[in-house]
């Protein structure tokens, strides 16, 4: 251990998947650590109202899923019998024990934790609001922001009514609505709404654009978009809500098409999930040289060093993306940073998945953003009614694509839509990262049967000879 290290201090405002990486990482190195979080284990939104519960119930409305998909296989299992106080219970218990592990982690490496809320005082003065009421002043040598982000609020549709859900409330699964209605379109809603769906709601989804999941490539949307068609209600694209009224049975929902109509009906449920907004208010920033933009992001430069040389800031309240991978990486270089390494964040491609039925997920540069920038480049698809594996789990709706550069094929981009395709991307990512090919995708044997398989397959489509793609030309 450094001398330089073991003499180095830092609080850490924020127990989330940076915030605590970041803790861990310090201490790792001799650094003096505290983590300030209002949760007693570290976890964060993610873990103890996000990414894991979420997650928790996406894999039970997957496994209904796929007992009712079994039937085409001559397997019948007869309807879902749904206990809403156990599958809560079940999902509780995936946080308690994520949070436990967190906690004695941080036990074990003997950082200080204070349970309450952190604000600054100046450049190097924290006030802190522990949960049993006491206030109390705590100086700092080094600090770092990963304070997180907050469902956003439209203030037209913000009523006060246990049947208005955000992406938290929508969590807790009270009881299952017959009628739900999805406000947003975005990854939040669709993935409370294919949740919902599958445990027996009525599921409508308004999105005021004109697609689903506004900036993704719209090849791999469209595979999502033909399946959630058959499992919700209703899809109404280019559509906005204009006023919510709370009823003795429901909330009244009005609101316009895309043509302008006006029309009324009637939910019992309704989620707003209309995006997330970063918690830079109340934590005193305005006492110290913090920047922060028009947005409520807070400036940082590679290193997420903000305007004050000493105090950085990692994760949603940096700006998009807003995911936990990106926010643990910050931490790591935030860290290092402070050690006096040369560490940078400079990712080639950051992944981002929506764990909807069927899942997508992409990587580094899409066709869409491509297009828009002028930047040449060659795509090669490979369609999962070709694969062996896609066939033998009745899932054939899904696409392994590749964005490359036309003269080198340099992999520039990867996007996959179908069962899984969380899990495939990482190899597209890391391609991306190393400088891959499509050659080197086409020539790294691939097990089979495997959907990973189509990334290889991918790779042989830019040259216009997978064996398992219909030769054009």
């Amino acid at each position: 251990m450094s001398e330089e290290s073991s003499n180095k201090s830092v609080v850490v405002i924020g127990g989330g998947p940076g915030g605590y990486p970041a803790a861990f990482h310090a201490a790792d190195h001799g650094m003096d650590v505290t983590l300030i979080d209002t949760e007693k284990n570290p976890g964060g939104v993610c873990v103890y109202r996000g990414c894991i519960p979420s997650k928790a119930l996406l894999h039970i409305a997957r496994v209904i899923e796929e007992a009712r998909e079994a039937e085409a296989m001559g397997v019948t299992f007869g309807a879902p019998k749904i206990n809403a106080k156990k599958v809560r219970a079940w999902k509780d218990s995936v946080i308690s024990r994520l949070t436990g592990g967190t906690g004695m982690l941080r036990k074990q490496r003997k950082i200080k934790a204070i349970q309450g809320v952190a604000s600054f005082v100046d450049d190097h003065t924290l006030r802190v609001k522990t949960s049993d009421g006491q206030e109390d002043t705590l100086s700092f040598e080094n600090a770092i922001i990963a304070t997180g982000s907050r469902p956003a609020v439209i203030p037209a549709l913000n009523i006060d009514s246990p049947r208005v859900l955000d992406s938290t409330s929508a969590l807790d699964l009270e009881d299952i609505p017959k009628s739900f209605l999805v406000i947003g379109g975005g990854y939040i809603g669709l993935e409370m709404g294919t949740v919902y769906a599958a445990l027996g709601a009525k599921v409508t989804v308004i999105e005021m654009t004109d697609g689903l999941l506004p900036g993704a490539d719209r090849d791999l949307v469209k595979i999502l978009a033909k399946r959630l068609e058959k499992k919700f209600e209703a899809i109404l694209l280019g559509a906005k809500v204009v006023e919510l009224k709370e009823q003795k049975n429901g909330i009244k929902v009005r609101f316009e098409d895309k043509d302008g109509k006006a029309a009324e009906k009637l939910f019992e449920k309704v989620l707003i999930s209309v995006g997330r907004t970063p918690n830079t208010k109340d934590v005193g920033l305005e006492n110290t040289g913090v920047k922060v933009n028009k947005r409520g992001f807070i400036e940082v430069d590679g290193q997420r060093r903000t305007a004050v040389p000493h105090i950085y800031a990692i994760g949603d309240v940096t700006g998009d993306p807003m995911l936990a991978h990106k926010a643990s990486h910050e931490g790591i270089v935030a860290v290092e940073a402070m050690l006096g390494k040369k560490s940078v964040f400079e990712p080639q491609a950051i992944p981002a998945v929506v764990f909807t039925d069927p899942e997508i997920a992409w990587a580094g540069l899409s066709e869409t953003e491509a297009k828009a920038k002028d930047i040449p480049i060659k795509v090669s698809r490979f369609n999962w009614a070709a694969s062996g594996r896609a066939m033998s789990l009745e899932r054939t709706d899904g696409v392994t694509k590749l964005v490359c550069d036309p003269e080198t094929g340099r992999v520039l981009g990867v996007g996959i839509a179908g069962v899984g395709a969380g899990e495939l991307i990482a190899e597209g990512t890391l391609a991306i990262e190393m400088g891959a090919t499509a050659e080197d995708l086409k020539l790294t044997i691939h097990a089979h049967p495997t959907l990973s398989e189509t990334v290889m397959e991918a790779g042989e489509a830019f040259y216009g000879n997978a064996t398992h793609a219909i030769k054009r030309g």
